[in-house]
């Protein structure tokens, strides 16, 4: 079957650059490459997204792949990722967001993990495909910028675990690179060109291992034109912080379960663009909420749907005092409506979650955040975002979570400790307790005028 060009250029499918080496050097085609859309009418949606961020000192690989002025020599790296969505062809996104030097990709590979589990260093040798970029293995991703590969026949259920292997013969130059800290999945490396390779050479798991991702951005499906994701732009509760390493039990991979088992929602991926210690008004662990909206949200394509759920690090971060409290709390209504009025600029709807409770007994001195002046500015935000009509829609995880007999604080059997983070058990009652036919009640859009 023959594909319009102009579709196929239109819709993402292919570059000019594609055509550039498709042309002139068509023998280099992989057999693996997907010869054309399936289905032909289709689009691009994530069907994985993490938020990309500079890696802090604490975050870089140890010593020996940190050596002088260099980062990851001849080195590779195998991560593996949950994806939401199904689909038969895939593309990845490589990021250099951070990077202060070109990020010089030597070769990358996909594959299924053995035993189709998460953190572990071993494929599925039967599964393993080459990934290139225009046709080249390589590709140098210049700083700031993103590296599409092309599409790949590459069959993915929805919910399996895909392993992605990265070579950098010359690892990249400086400290300053792009990794996602708070993957909760364990990623792997060694010395030497092993994209191919069955399983990894690991003499000492503390220097060879560590629970993050590095360079990618996300992994993208051809799916039905029905099909869009919802994207969720969040901190450390949305990124997951108090749930289990390798097990894929954040909120919203307990809420995109449910979503696949109804058939209103189950083409709907689920996007995590979420980073601990992110804030709203400001930079901290990260890109304030407000200048990632281009990137993490409106950048990505086939979203229908996008959430909001932030402020409790605007609110814990700022002086706890009647001015500066009062301050914050103009500043965050100001922010969730500017968030708000991105977002229905595109013709998205955005829903917002309740800041879940913080405050921790007196003896309890690790926490911070926890003063009476901070909780007052906590129930303050909450009422505005369930009564001011400016978000679509209103996921009231405060109430779902909080202490019934303190509701400043999260109810016992919640709390993973810290009185800020949930653990497993309250993750999955937001997950459960998420309202899934407000994604039905917006799958129209919105028209965008305010």
């Amino acid at each position: 079957m023959l594909f319009p060009l102009r579709s196929l250029l239109a819709a993402g499918w292919i570059t000019l650059n594609h055509l550039v080496v498709h042309i002139d050097a068509a023998e280099v085609i992989d057999s693996q490459r997907a010869a054309g859309p399936d289905p032909s009418n289709g689009h691009w949606i994530d069907t994985w997204a993490t938020m990309p961020q500079l890696t802090e000192p604490v975050n870089l690989p140890p010593p020996p792949f940190n050596g002088t002025g260099v980062l990851f020599s001849n080195s590779t790296i195998r991560q593996t990722l949950k994806v939401s969505v199904g689909g038969s062809q895939v593309r990845l996104k490589i990021s250099n967001a951070f990077g202060l030097t070109n990020l010089p990709i030597t070769a990358v590979t996909i594959a299924f993990p053995k035993n189709d589990i998460a953190g572990t260093h071993e494929i599925q040798p039967d599964t393993l495909q080459s990934v290139t970029f225009s046709g080249n293995s390589s590709v140098s991703i210049p700083t700031g910028a993103l590296a599409v590969s092309d599409p790949l026949k590459f069959s993915v259920k929805a919910q399996s675990i895909i392993t992605v292997t990265i070579y950098l013969k010359d690892g990249q130059l400086g400290s300053s690179f792009t990794s996602h800290p708070g993957s909760r999945v364990t990623s792997w490396w060694q010395f030497g060109n092993a994209v191919d390779a069955p399983s990894f050479s690991i003499s000492d798991r503390r220097t060879q291992s560590a629970a993050h991702w590095y360079f990618l951005s996300s992994v993208e499906a051809w799916v039905p034109p029905s099909y869009g994701s919802f994207i969720v732009i969040g901190d450390s509760i949305t990124d997951g912080k108090g749930s289990d390493d390798n097990k894929n039990n954040r909120w919203p991979d307990v809420l995109f379960a449910r979503l696949q088992k109804n058939p209103l929602t189950s083409s709907i991926s689920v996007a995590n663009l979420a980073a601990g210690g992110n804030r709203i008004l400001q930079d901290g662990v990260g890109p304030n909420a407000l200048s990632r909206i281009d990137r993490d949200l409106l950048a990505h394509p086939g979203v229908k749907y996008a959430m909001v759920f932030e402020g409790v690090n605007d609110i814990g971060r700022a002086p706890s005092n009647t001015t500066g409290q009062t301050n914050v709390y103009n500043s965050l209504i100001q922010g969730y409506k500017q968030i708000v009025t991105r977002a229905h600029a595109a013709g998205i709807p955005i829903f917002a979650g309740t800041i879940t409770p913080f405050s921790a007994p007196r003896e309890f001195t690790q926490q911070k955040y926890s003063t009476p002046e901070r909780e007052d500015t906590r129930n303050k935000i909450n009422k505005w975002i369930r009564e001011s009509g400016v978000f679509d829609a209103v996921i009231d995880f405060d109430a779902m979570i909080k202490d019934p007999a303190i509701p400043s604080r999260l109810a016992p059997e919640y709390n993973v400790g810290d009185y800020i983070h949930p653990n497993v058990k309250g993750y999955q009652k937001m997950g459960n307790g998420f309202p899934i036919e407000i994604f039905e009640k917006w799958k129209g859009g919105l028209n965008g005028f305010v």
